[in-house]
């Protein structure tokens, strides 16, 4: 499969490459990148950068089941563990510094209670995380929506789209996951989903104290991240091509949730 890039875009590509490249070496279901008879992978066509790809098998899942949050969650404590050991960085292009400068961007289109909520959930990360060390690193997905997967039945053919792509706290890669795969439509958590999602990735990768403690607090900020992007390409930067940007409305709808419900227990850790 042939990939095109703008060339703005030029710059992160061999980030990526290494990435696929050695989560497909580790024999985590990604498609890694296809090297021509010198090695190289990363070419130029028509003047923009060009990628192939394996096509890998699978469809996107609409409602996951049990036994796919289960595969999903074991294949990302996989990832976790050996992308720790990755040795490519990228900064998280939306973590807390992201959203302490971009959220005053949206304030004006917001209700004066959302505009509240929104400074007032930022204020609340900064004073979270300052009381704790750093969490465990690595490389992270960093979109791993229902949308960014491919499965055959109940088996995980393939992660896909990894140009949200970067190094950072692992725990905010879990974050995503969960606000996407087991989130209810009032934005509200599903337990059995929940559940299985995360004992499945904690046999591979347990969480440190310092994140159990964080936890609740990165499901609200992962939460806004997106509700945030959504808002700056619905009121500022609207997309090319007539995309139809995705509502930022879940989003909010997710963040108050859990505000108002905070998280799950998180299930423990079998011995």
């Amino acid at each position: 499969m042939l990939t095109l890039f703008e060339q703005g875009e030029h710059a992160e590509l061999p980030f990526f490459v290494e990435l696929l490249d050695y989560l497909d070496e580790h024999r985590l279901p990604v498609p890694g990148t296809i090297h021509d008879r010198e090695g190289i992978a990363l070419h130029s066509l028509e003047g923009k950068p060009a990628l192939l790809f394996p096509r890998l098998p699978g469809r996107h899942p609409e409602a996951p089941n049990l036994a796919q949050c289960q595969a999903l969650g074991d294949t990302l404590g996989r990832l976790h563990v050996v992308s720790k050991r990755f040795p490519g960085h990228r900064p998280n292009p939306r973590d807390l510094n992201w959203l302490q400068v971009m959220h005053h961007k949206v304030l004006s289109y917001l209700s004066p209670a959302d505009q509240t909520l929104m400074k007032d959930e930022v204020d609340d990360f900064e004073s979270a995380f300052t009381q704790h060390g750093e969490l465990p690193q690595g490389a992270l997905h960093g979109d791993l929506f229902r949308d960014n997967t491919l499965f055959e039945d109940d088996q995980l053919g393939g992660i896909i789209d990894f140009y949200n792509g970067c190094t950072g706290d692992l725990l905010f890669d879990l974050a995503i996951v969960i606000n996407d795969w087991a989130s209810n439509d009032d934005g509200t958590l599903h337990p059995e989903r929940y559940n299985t999602l995360l004992s499945a990735y904690q046999a591979r990768r347990p969480l440190t104290t310092d994140e159990r403690e964080l936890w609740p607090t990165m499901l609200r900020m992962t939460a806004l991240r997106y509700w945030l992007s959504r808002l700056l390409v619905v009121y500022v930067d609207p997309p090319a091509h007539d995309l139809t940007p995705h509502d930022p409305e879940r989003f909010r709808t997710i963040l108050n949730a859990r505000i108002a419900h905070g998280a799950l227990p998180l299930p423990e850790v079998s011995a």
